[in-house]
């Protein structure tokens, strides 16, 4: 039975500047889902990381379907106008355009699809990040899928050996989707060489070179391609299957215990260590840190089972602290160096107004020599 899997996710207003959705709009993108979805979808989720919504949807219409991302959309902007009426920060800030179009990809929500014949278990993950970029996916995806300090079933199970196909990105080329299909593990070094760059080369997807299946679907929007301007940092989601001929659900997770730097944090210009989170957590410190949410979800016929949250574990308390510590070394540095993401970067800010005005008052000096 063909099933697919899609995540939409905007930030479309939270309480108290970037905290957390109201309970009002999340009710109401909620009912929406629920009224208008009869008859469309199999089933739903709708929950929330930091100041973002995520509407989880399972159906038999495939990807990229134009009543699937319309429902969404309309869901989101009838959020949007609840948002407004209570006064929340940031109302509707992702969602760049209101004219739609066939899907929401390129209108500013992160979109995340995969479609997929059920296993007689299904299981897979609903990845969902706030306050970074969608590269922030790039080295936990690398670790499992190529590195079995970190995936023992590359070594242990058959299947898994034989390696897997990454569909990657080139995020800069805006006209069109620029992609490269690299093979693991072959190609490892290729891919590392491509992956190390979060802000330009993004998994889009992994797929089995055992059975050719899908195993992994990234969104890849960037805000600042679409706005032309700094409007918020880009959130992204991700669906993983797991279990059986694809890693096991702890190897998918156990990449998030090192907390790696991202771009992200404060007005999304800063670095900062992601921090797995609990499902619906806040966001705080400096805008921030970075963070990651986790749910595990099994399938029947389309059917959702409830959420299990995979960060909501006495161990990941511990990684928790020590990402904590991360965050406050970074931070004491400021402004400087590697703390503040490069110029490349921070082209779509109001800093570049200030380099142009100095840029004037530079004068030449002649040398003395």
């Amino acid at each position: 039975m063909k099933i697919t899997l899609s995540i939409i996710k905007a930030d479309i207003g939270s309480i108290g500047g970037h905290i957390k959705p109201s309970q009002k709009v999340l009710e109401t993108v909620e009912s929406y889902v629920k009224q208008k979805g009869k008859g469309l979808l199999i089933d739903s989720y709708i929950g929330y990381t930091g100041d973002d919504i995520a509407i989880l949807t399972t159906h038999k219409k495939g990807v990229l379907n134009e009543k699937i991302h319309k429902l969404c959309f309309e869901a989101l902007l009838a959020g949007t106008k609840v948002a407004k009426a209570q006064g929340l920060y940031g109302a509707g800030q992702d969602l760049l355009k209101t004219a739609f179009s066939g899907n929401v990809k390129g209108m500013g929500p992160q979109v995340a699809e995969m479609e997929v014949v059920e296993r007689p278990a299904e299981p897979f993950l609903m990845f969902m990040a706030d306050k970074t970029e969608p590269g922030a996916y790039n080295l936990p995806l690398y670790l499992t899928f190529t590195d079995p300090m970190y995936c023992a079933g590359l070594i242990l199970a058959p299947t898994l050996k034989k390696g897997f196909k990454f569909v990657i990105m080139d995020v800069n080329n805006t006209e069109d989707d620029r992609v490269i299909e690299l093979n693991s593990p072959e190609e490892n070094y290729d891919i590392a060489a491509l992956l190390r760059d979060n802000g330009r080369f993004i998994v889009e997807g992994v797929f089995s070179r055992a059975s050719g299946e899908q195993v992994a679907a990234v969104s890849t929007t960037r805000l600042h391609n679409i706005a032309g301007k700094y409007v918020g940092k880009d959130d992204p989601v991700m669906l993983v299957r797991s279990q059986k001929d694809f890693p096991a659900t702890g190897e998918i997770l156990a990449p998030y215990t090192i907390g790696h730097f991202v771009a992200g944090f404060m007005r999304g210009s800063h670095n900062g260590p992601l921090m797995p989170v609990k499902k619906n957590s806040p966001i705080s410190y400096f805008d921030g840190p970075p963070i990651v949410s986790c749910l595990a979800f099994s399938i029947k016929d389309g059917k959702l089972t409830e959420p299990a949250d995979c960060f909501d574990q006495p161990y990941w308390d511990y990684v928790r602290m020590n990402v904590s510590r991360k965050a406050e070394d970074i931070r004491r540095q400021g402004f400087s160096g590697p703390a503040m993401l490069p110029m490349t970067e921070l082209e779509y800010t109001g800093v570049m107004e200030t380099l142009e005005e100095l840029d004037k008052r530079f004068k030449v000096r002649k040398s003395t020599k």
